[in-house]
């Protein structure tokens, strides 16, 4: 899957035993207005650039391809500032405009967070790492409606230098599970930290269905993007999105 998207803005920045919870879905609040989606660096059907939107859809149509049922996608740019995080919203985004589907985004980049921001969120309640870290809190309380229809966000939460140990730790595991099989029609999709420098995306990659790697074009040079690549199983690799800077 290769393909190139032009951002119209940037990204701020750069075991035991669990017990189980019911997850419900949260209350819709007032959807944002096409201003604020766009402040939110967030595509929406009505977009006056219809390149950008077109290029999504056709990003998303091309996962809906190639796996089934409500699969996990890890969104991995090559290096810090390859617009990993636009990529991801925005490809969530669109999944959400089909009516019959919803989607959730997990901000997987513990050293650098940027959804809760980017969306404009007050992330009061925690956030991914509270949850793992707190045995007693349930994933509801850390799943927040963004404004977008049927899309959701899970934010960082605090802020860690690394995500090895919690990435690969079996609450992790429990939570994608439970997201899953409480709606059989909500895709996952993680935002993960750059491949280069951290093992942090090859393991998230190891929890995902379909992996997408996002390279800053003009900016990642081929050996770099082979190399981001090697990472990952070829298997679940669905391509390269290369992602023009403003």
């Amino acid at each position: 899957m290769n393909s190139a998207l032009t951002p119209r803005k940037e990204d701020l920045g750069d075991a035991g035993t669990v017990t189980s919870r019911s997850i419900a879905p949260r209350p819709q609040t007032t959807a944002l207005s096409p201003l604020q989606l766009e402040d939110r660096a967030t595509i929406y059907r009505g977009n006056a650039d219809r390149r950008e939107v077109d290029a999504f859809r056709e990003l998303r149509t091309q996962l809906l391809s190639i796996a089934e049922g409500n699969f996990v996608t890890l969104v991995a740019p090559v290096s810090r500032g390859s617009g990993g995080s636009f990529v991801a919203r925005n490809l969530a985004a669109s999944v959400a405009f089909d009516e019959s589907r919803s989607a959730l985004l997990v901000d997987c980049d513990l050293r650098h967070p940027s959804q809760d921001r980017t969306l404009k969120l007050s992330a009061s309640q925690g956030g991914l790492i509270d949850y793992l870290e707190d045995q007693e809190s349930s994933a509801e309380s850390v799943l927040y409606d963004t404004g977008v229809p049927r899309l959701r966000l899970l934010p960082a939460g605090k802020s860690r230098e690394s995500g090895a140990e919690y990435f690969s730790s079996f609450r992790m595991r429990l939570l994608l599970d439970s997201l899953r099989s409480q709606d059989p029609h909500c895709h996952v999709f993680l935002d993960a930290p750059p491949v280069r420098g951290a093992p942090d995306a090859r393991i998230l990659s190891e929890l995902a269905d379909v992996v997408v790697l996002v390279a800053g074009y003009g900016r990642d040079t081929a050996q770099a993007i082979a190399q981001a690549a090697s990472n990952f199983d070829p298997r679940k690799f669905a391509g390269v999105v290369f992602n023009e800077g403003v």
